[in-house]
């Protein structure tokens, strides 16, 4: 196996890992008596640990090498992984949780950079597929082993810790890319002077992209069953499986268009903003009215939008990120993902206990339509420089 699928597997793997849980946290209630709030909590420290990692080992792997940090990153996921087949009281998801948010950080922030070192023109390209895959992947797979596998509570962690198993054989065996030649040096995430206009831009696209993921996993479980008429956690896994291919197939859709040379990362940024705000739209709508086929449609439409927007936003930051400084950029970038995909997971977790999951989709969806349609209007303002891109 080369490089580039293993690096992609790293982000796909971490992000699987992210959904995984979601359909899980029915059974903890039930199981430990947890109320809703403390499982908002238990979200809320893994997106922590996601951004503390990114702040404080930010720029770690363009010194230290990606594939030691990988490795690393790797080694403290399979470590969480056990600690939720270990678990037995709601601290443990607590500290599983966090762990697994710091690991995820470490890893994700190098295999993103990884990529950028192995293939700048496509890694834009890479990464959303993995992205989309992963989340996709994530949340079928926790849905249907909660449905039909033994020991629901420990079988989709062994599944993951096994796949992590292999990553970290294939990183082992697969050679540095970065130069590592300066030396050992700790950096927080940071932006050159001369492409703040392009993280700007990159960080208002993912910013929208990513938060219509986190808005969508914290109440998918709760509107698809109802609005798909069946019972179970199915409903919700199929969701988000549907969204998140979609997400993966978009910017390669948008290769195809309109020539050969595929659609400029800059219109793919602009596209997909306006595509994503009409899905939140029809989601708005469908969810309002009650109809499934348009549940279903607007889950598409809207993976479609994110696809585009998250494959846009990398596709710029890669075309300008310095290569010295790919790491500390990169990170930059998932701080302001995960701040993203994490605050209104978290405020809706907390506000649908008052409004309900339709109302509160509805709040928070037009905050993903504002956000959207201002980097649409920032994409096409600077559609000009520079070319292609």
């Amino acid at each position: 196996m080369n490089d580039i699928p293993i690096k992609a597997g790293v982000i796909g793997l971490c992000l699987a890992a992210s959904a995984t849980p979601s359909p899980l946290y029915k059974l903890y209630a039930s199981a430990w008596a947890i109320p809703t709030p403390t499982l908002t909590l238990i979200y809320a420290a893994y997106c922590l640990g996601v951004l503390v990692a990114l702040l404080l080992f930010g720029r770690i792997s363009d010194s230290w090498g990606r594939r030691p940090v990988i490795l690393a990153g790797l080694a403290g996921l399979l470590v969480s992984l056990g600690l939720f087949l270990a678990a037995s009281g709601v601290g443990w998801l607590f500290v599983a949780r966090g762990l697994q948010g710091v690991a995820t950080g470490v890893a994700i922030s190098a295999a993103g950079a990884a990529l950028l070192d192995l293939r700048p023109a496509a890694a834009g390209l890479i990464n959303t597929l993995a992205s989309g895959l992963g989340v996709g992947v994530g949340g079928l797979l926790g849905a249907v082993l909660v449905e039909y596998a033994p020991a629901p509570l420990l079988t989709p962690f062994a599944v993951l810790a096994a796949v992590d198993v292999l990553l970290l054989a294939g990183v082992w065996r697969r050679p540095e890319t970065a130069d590592t030649r300066a030396g050992f040096r700790m950096a927080a995430p940071g932006v050159p002077r001369e492409i703040l206009g392009t993280f700007a831009l990159s960080g208002l696209g993912v910013t929208a992209s990513w938060s219509i993921v986190g808005l969508y996993l914290a109440l998918v479980p709760a509107l698809a069953p109802v609005l798909m008429g069946s019972a179970g956690n199915l409903p919700g896994g199929l969701a988000i499986f549907v969204m998140g291919t979609a997400a993966a197939l978009a910017p390669l859709l948008a290769r195809r268009l309109p020539g050969a040379g595929g659609l400029p990362v800059r219109a793919q940024l602009s596209s997909g903003m306006l595509v994503l705000a009409a899905g939140v739209a029809l989601m708005i709508l469908s969810i309002s009215g009650g109809s499934a086929a348009g549940f279903i449609l607007s889950s598409v439409v809207m993976g479609l939008g994110g696809g585009l927007g998250l494959g846009g936003s990398l596709g710029l930051l890669g075309a300008a990120a310095p290569p010295d400084h790919r790491a500390r950029v990169m990170s930059a970038f998932y701080v302001v993902a995960y701040a993203a995909i994490s605050l209104p997971a978290i405020g809706a977790g907390f506000a649908v206990r008052t409004l309900g999951p339709v109302a509160t989709f509805r709040v928070f969806g037009l905050g993903v339509i504002a956000v959207s349609l201002a980097a649409c209007l920032l994409a096409a303002r600077a559609r000009r420089v520079p070319a292609r891109v």
